[in-house]
């Protein structure tokens, strides 16, 4: 009988103890960015590399948290065109779209990288270095859609 007891006594503490850790990763680092705040902003960075042109963001959804720089997420309309972006700004070379947390529905990582791939969107850099190794990168689609995430740069893989 008592080994049942401590048997029982240690699952529930393990079930405890991983729905706290779910509920920190998926909901409780995440904060919602207002539009128009500072961290809204979205630019791309210009071919020169040197400046950085801010787009027009209409129905801007976003999120980040203070505990890691990749968790920063962000969703978007634009009126910039794909043919005007490639010839003004910096073509992102390895685009890695990072999953997100799953109530933040705009936002399918999966998918981004998916037609990234398939040539159905191009992504471009944002912020070089936005934090020590990690850039931040834009994904548009040719019907105005728009997402952005922070992934490692090369400089953090050496």
């Amino acid at each position: 009988m008592n080994g049942k007891l401590i048997g029982g006594g240690i699952v529930v503490i393990a079930l405890v103890f991983g729905a706290v850790v779910y509920y920190s990763q998926e909901y409780g680092y995440y904060d919602e960015i207002a539009p128009g705040s500072d961290a809204a902003k979205v630019s791309l960075m210009e071919l020169d590399g040197t400046t950085q042109d801010q787009l027009q963001a209409e129905g801007y959804k976003g999120i980040d948290a203070d505990s890691s720089p990749l968790r920063y997420r962000a969703c978007f309309d634009t009126d910039l065109s794909i043919a005007t972006a490639t010839e003004t700004y910096e073509v992102y070379d390895r685009p890695t779209p990072l999953i997100g947390p799953k109530w933040f529905d705009c936002y399918d990582a999966k998918t981004i990288g998916a037609d990234l791939e398939a040539g159905r969107a191009v992504a471009f850099l944002s912020q070089h270095n936005i934090h020590p190794g990690v850039d931040r990168v834009v994904a548009l689609y040719p019907d105005g859609r728009a997402y952005v995430w922070h992934q490692l740069n090369d400089e953090a893989e050496k």
